[in-house]
């Protein structure tokens, strides 16, 4: 009886240990917001370079890009004088989470302004 019951314990036990898999990919996004806010040795064209990596390491692995990664990278471009790109990666962000919209609508705008 002490077996069965230990057996049960344990096969509990290491079904409750499975992780789920996270929805969005990630990547070095964190590192890359950090180190933009804490203007540390990474220029805005290698936080570019990450994002742009970033972006083609999800594609590779058929997995979303996490909320913000294209807005972030937009604005990066708007910073470095490249409106273009800057306008078409907010444009890709609405499209890819419709409830960023008004936020996005808001960035596009001041940028316009400007």
């Amino acid at each position: 009886m002490n077996k069965l019951l230990l057996t049960v314990l344990v096969a509990l036990a290491l079904t409750g240990c499975k992780t789920t898999e996270p929805l969005y990919y990630h990547g070095q996004y964190n590192k890359a917001v950090y180190s933009y806010f804490k203007a540390e040795d990474v220029t805005l064209e290698e936080q570019i370079q990450i994002l742009q990596q970033l972006i083609q390491t999800a594609a590779a692995h058929s997995k979303p890009v996490a909320p913000g990664v294209h807005a972030h990278l937009g604005m990066l471009y708007f910073e470095t004088g490249n409106p273009d790109l800057g306008r078409q990666h907010l444009e890709q962000e609405k499209s890819l989470f419709p409830e960023s919209v008004h936020f996005i609508d808001f960035l596009l705008n001041k940028q316009t302004e400007a």
